[in-house]
């Protein structure tokens, strides 16, 4: 098949999920069109069967903002006409699949087949907001086959978009599990904590709904109780807010901030717990990388976490805001290696089980096949 999948470039869930989609797919014989305004972040090196094009917004005079979703549109009608593609999955409703709903009528009715992830924010924060509900309710009725990355996003789509029509797929976010496994680098724990602390990390795109200052006021508990290390990966809006809360609560030594990293494999091999204590998940793509790696996760029980982290199995889920509860939940594993080291496994196990790519890549394949009639 030929497919064009539409996403955002930036470090975040949906972008990830969809260039690491492109890849699987590409392996497994399809021609993938990846379409953004950006190379996508893991998009990195050439990759035979995957192409990339870049959508270029003019900035004209009479348009206060520049009309991103117009010339998508435009650029996935002319990439049909030059490939043919078969189907234009969209990632996020909007703006991808209202303009791969508007490049399918330019089209004409032999044109591609539309199919729609959510996300999340689409849902979650877009969808509650009366700016946006009709035409992200329109975008999902119109396409020809809508996914979403897990239960609690189905329902709250169901919830917040109350004229929504058309049946919801769940197909959860996955992971190639051959290269997210625990694996070692030789003195990369050494560096890190180089006295033998516990390493706690945190990973996100820094967000206020990621909670990132809880983060620290758990982890000063933790500090607190034995020596650690805190790593912070990623990069956004917060990091300053960050910054400052560790020097008051002097952390300094403590917290290594590594700003966006591409290889995290290794750094989330030598963590010995990671948390997310977000408002809202739709799924938890950062907590399933660091299960794959045996790290146990402290979660908020929110959205979608509790489906991808079993609560005292793989880790727990607390109250959202319950530092307390989250800094005693993590002292309790820190100090119990029996306990830690079943939770590693168990982590390890239910990746290996239910998300990796051989399992979810056939779902997506049979929801092309059946959007096309094949």
């Amino acid at each position: 098949m030929r497919i064009g999948i539409v996403c955002y470039p930036s470090v975040g869930g949906s972008g990830i999920v969809a260039t690491e989609l492109a890849k699987e797919l590409a392996g497994r014989g399809h021609e993938v069109h990846v379409v953004s305004s950006d190379i996508p972040f893991r998009l990195n090196a050439f990759l035979e069967n995957i192409y990339f094009h870049q959508v270029d917004t003019p900035a004209y005079p009479l348009f206060k903002e520049p009309p991103y979703l117009l010339a998508l549109a435009n650029k996935l009608v002319e990439l049909h006409r030059q490939v043919g593609l078969d189907v234009i999955h969209a990632h996020y409703a909007v703006p991808h699949a209202t303009a791969a709903y508007l490049a399918r009528e330019m089209i004409g009715p032999h044109g591609p087949r539309v199919v729609t992830t959510l996300h999340g924010t689409d849902i979650t924060l877009m969808g509650s907001d009366p700016s946006f509900t009709e035409i992200i309710t329109f975008s999902i009725n119109r396409s020809d086959a809508v996914t979403a990355v897990s239960r609690s996003l189905r329902t709250d789509t169901c919830k917040n978009l109350p004229g929504v029509t058309t049946a919801i797929d769940v197909i959860p976010n996955f992971l190639d599990c051959a290269l997210w496994q625990r694996t070692e680098v030789p003195g990369l724990r050494q560096r890190i904590a180089p006295h033998g602390e516990k390493i706690v990390a945190h990973m996100s795109n820094f967000r206020k709904v990621k909670r990132t200052e809880d983060v620290i006021r758990v982890f000063a508990r933790i500090a607190h109780a034995m020596p650690a290390k805190l790593m912070m990966i990623g990069d956004g809006p917060e990091v300053n807010n960050c910054v400052d809360l560790v020097r008051e609560l002097g952390l300094k030594e403590q917290v290594l901030f590594l700003g966006n990293q591409e290889q995290v494999v290794p750094l989330l091999s030598v963590t010995d717990l990671f948390m997310l204590p977000s408002d809202q998940e739709s799924f938890g793509l950062a907590a399933l990388e660091a299960m794959a790696c045996g790290a146990p996760v402290i979660a908020s029980e929110t959205g979608g976490l509790p489906e991808v982290v079993v609560d005292g199995e793989t880790g727990f889920l607390c109250p959202v805001g319950d530092v307390a509860g989250m800094a005693s939940r993590a002292i309790e594993l820190l100090t119990e290696p029996v306990m830690h080291r079943e939770f590693s496994e168990a982590a390890v196990h239910r990746v290996q089980t239910n998300f990796c790519a051989a399992r979810i890549l056939p779902q997506y394949e049979e929801l092309y096949q059946r959007v096309l009639g094949m």
